[in-house]
């Protein structure tokens, strides 16, 4: 095999092989560093995209609502003494807001059902109601929505507790926290009492737990139009819930088409600030720590490379008087370096895959769950190879360079 391998892999692989104390000793470090980037990196994607998928299973990616009532002034007349011209003081207050529907919503939604950005557009009418069994009442928040398009944004299906996701003109879905302080269960009757002295009877067909108890507490759901009749909205909605694409431009989606409609419109990212806050400053100090691994891995490839540089002098100045060129030379060491931080990454990528498989195993809820699903992107792990690979090449420059500039002459005689 090595008849047919160039000149320059056979120089590179030999000291490695010379000086193997070295060349494992930066195997061990390179394998350690690669192995903490992806470690952390895939507990880090694991973590945000369960975090993610907890919070907009629950909610839409974009809301559209009616615009708040503005402020009218109030004018307030001064004593008779100063009303000359008839002077008056402006006075603003802020109006209380009423539940009020979406101005012409079935066009505001067409236009949402056309653009390729939106997954699904859905209407909803939400109110504040009681929900009353015998002597126990519930503040509550009633949501009419259309079952086969809202569930396909809140995923409320797939955290049913019990019963099924029926929405019919007398059916209702409640979250476990309200069934229990009401001391229902699927099939049981509650009244739902709206302002004005609208009720209405419902039976419970299901109760979901969508794992916050003051969501539990207070969400319900009902068919559209009975939450229109109960609210006093005939043919109205309080909201348009919009899933998009691509869940990071939703804010910018957000805007345009605010624009074009010219309702209020709040995406996940505005109402989740604190979320996106914490996830941005992860990110960074996530990044901070890959370049601190892959510069001491950088740093002791070259430190090892220019060691050998020393140690070698006199077999390179004989390799340069037999008429190795500048090039080969170059090419040796930084063959050795890309070769030291490809292994490195293979060996540490492997510590990596194991350590987040018992990591995952050992590492539960306290009710014995898992802690999040484990995300192990392959990419993951292509990236961190040729990513350490390069490191090792670019680090080897700095020695490479020297071992190529050494005369020959000078090297030899030592």
């Amino acid at each position: 095999m090595k008849r047919w391998m160039p000149f320059a892999w056979i120089a590179a692989f030999r000291f490695l092989r010379e000086g193997w104390m070295q060349s494992l000793f930066i195997l061990a470090g390179v394998a350690m560093g690669v192995a903490v980037i992806v470690f952390m990196s895939a507990l880090m994607a694991s973590s945000q995209a369960n975090f993610l998928r907890r919070v907009l299973s629950a909610q839409a990616h974009i809301v559209m609502l009616p615009q708040d009532e503005v402020a009218r002034p109030l004018r307030v007349a001064r004593p008779l003494r100063e009303m000359a011209g008839l002077l008056a003081d402006p006075r603003v207050q802020r109006p209380a807001q009423r539940l009020r529907s979406i101005d012409q919503w079935q066009v505001i939604l067409r236009q949402l059902q056309t653009m390729p950005e939106v997954l699904q557009a859905t209407p909803v009418a939400s109110g504040a109601a009681l929900a009353v069994r015998g002597e126990a009442s519930r503040s509550i928040t009633l949501n009419g929505v259309e079952a086969e398009t809202y569930f396909r944004i809140v995923l409320i299906p797939e955290n049913m507790a019990a019963g099924t996701v029926r929405l019919g003109t007398d059916d209702v879905l409640i979250g476990t926290e309200l069934a229990a302080q009401l001391g229902v269960g699927v099939g049981d009757r509650i009244r739902i009492s709206a302002a004005g002295g609208r009720e209405a009877t419902l039976t419970v067909t299901g109760i979901f737990d969508l794992g916050n108890k003051s969501v539990n507490e207070r969400t319900t759901y009902v068919a559209l139009r009975t939450a229109q009749s109960l609210l006093g909205l005939i043919g109205g909605v309080t909201s348009i819930q919009v899933a998009v694409a691509d869940i990071w431009a939703a804010e910018s989606l957000a805007a345009r088409i605010r624009g074009l409609s010219g309702v209020k419109v709040e995406s996940w990212i505005a109402t989740n600030q604190q979320f996106f806050t914490a996830i941005n400053a992860q990110e960074t100090m996530i990044t901070m720590i890959r370049l601190a691994v892959g510069l001491s891995v950088a740093l002791g490839i070259a430190s090892v490379l220019v060691v050998s540089v020393v140690q070698r002098s006199r077999e390179i100045g004989i390799l340069r008087a037999m008429g190795a060129a500048r090039g080969q030379i170059l090419r040796v060491f930084l063959i050795q370096g890309g070769v030291l931080g490809f292994v490195g990454a293979l060996i540490g990528a492997s510590l990596a895959f194991a350590a987040l498989r018992i990591f995952h195993a050992v590492v539960r809820q306290a009710d014995g769950k898992e802690l999040f699903p484990l995300i192990i992107d392959p990419w993951l792990f292509v990236a961190a190879s040729a990513l350490a690979a390069a490191t090792g090449v670019l680090a080897a420059m700095a020695p490479a360079l020297r071992a190529a500039r050494l005369d020959p002459v000078v090297a030899i005689r030592g």
